[in-house]
């Protein structure tokens, strides 16, 4: 049965398919990983919170479907030698495994170039928000957000991390494409301040959420289940929740976190209930 929250995925697979026109090594390896499933949280989060906010139609698919290629960007350049070195990624070897590693870079790097182009390409919204959505993402992205985690992640390896150092990287790492998803959404939706201040909240806290759940797979999972490596945080010698705090702990908190991120969801006035059962799904889910 499917669930309220994938009402959308038909038009993001659609447009992500359509998405690359170019026919070489490194577009074959573009849609390779960009194609290989997963499943689509980030863009189903800008829409949501699209609609939440008033959006009508499917004026913001474009940018849905940017956020998903900086986010598989992300994953192909996550899984290179020179980061986690993990050779599988959805069930079969990573971009790097599949095409080399001079070609996995070289296809990360072209769909974040794609990604801000597709974004720009975004019609039938106010052109000033296009753009205030467009800095939204960059910055999220970047340096202050999901590449500085990245940093921080790579230097946490060799010296270790304190529960609040932990915190910090994943509101960069994880939360913050997750946020550029909900915020991303609202803005082109006209949505005010106090909604924008309520969505970002909702992201933040469900980023951590998610990404302690990951913490809890990487050592409860299997590889079959998961479709990637496992015990590759212990393999990398990552401090993560679970060795933080057990994974009775860690448990706890990603439930108290995904709470907070209801409560502040529900600050925002209209239907809710496709992200409510998106965030109790996440916090459930096994792989």
């Amino acid at each position: 049965m499917s669930k309220s929250y994938e009402r959308f995925l038909p038009d993001i697979e659609k447009k992500l398919e359509s998405s690359i026109t170019a026919d070489n090594s490194a577009a074959q390896a573009m849609k390779y990983s960009l194609l290989s499933g997963g499943k689509r949280i980030r863009p189903i989060l800008l829409l949501e919170f699209y609609a939440l906010c008033g959006g009508k139609g499917d004026n913001a698919l474009n940018f849905a479907a940017a956020l998903e290629m900086i986010h598989t960007y992300s994953l192909i350049h996550d899984d290179l030698p020179c980061m986690d070195n993990d050779d599988m990624r959805r069930g079969r070897p990573s971009c790097h495994k599949a095409f080399g590693e001079d070609t996995a870079l070289l296809a990360g790097d072209a769909l974040l170039t794609l990604a801000f182009k597709t974004a720009a390409e975004t019609d039938g919204i106010p052109a000033d928000r296009v753009l205030k959505a467009i800095a939204v993402l960059a910055e999220n992205a970047g340096i202050s957000g999901m590449v500085g985690g990245q940093v921080e992640d790579l230097a946490f390896e060799k010296s270790g991390a304190t529960i609040e150092q932990l915190r910090g990287m994943y509101l960069k790492k994880t939360s913050c494409l997750l946020s550029a998803g909900a915020v991303c959404g609202s803005i082109l939706a006209g949505a005010d301040e106090e909604e924008l201040k309520y969505a970002a909240e909702y992201a933040e806290k469900l980023g951590l959420a998610f990404q302690i759940i990951d913490d809890i797979l990487d050592c409860t999972s299997d590889e079959k289940t998961l479709g990637k490596p496992i015990g590759s945080d212990e393999k990398n010698g990552k401090t993560t929740y679970v060795t933080l705090l057990g994974i009775d702990g860690a448990k706890a908190e990603a439930e108290r976190l995904s709470n907070e991120a209801l409560t502040a969801l529900c600050k925002i006035k209209g239907d809710n209930a496709a992200l409510r059962e998106l965030t109790a799904d996440l916090l459930d889910r096994k792989f």
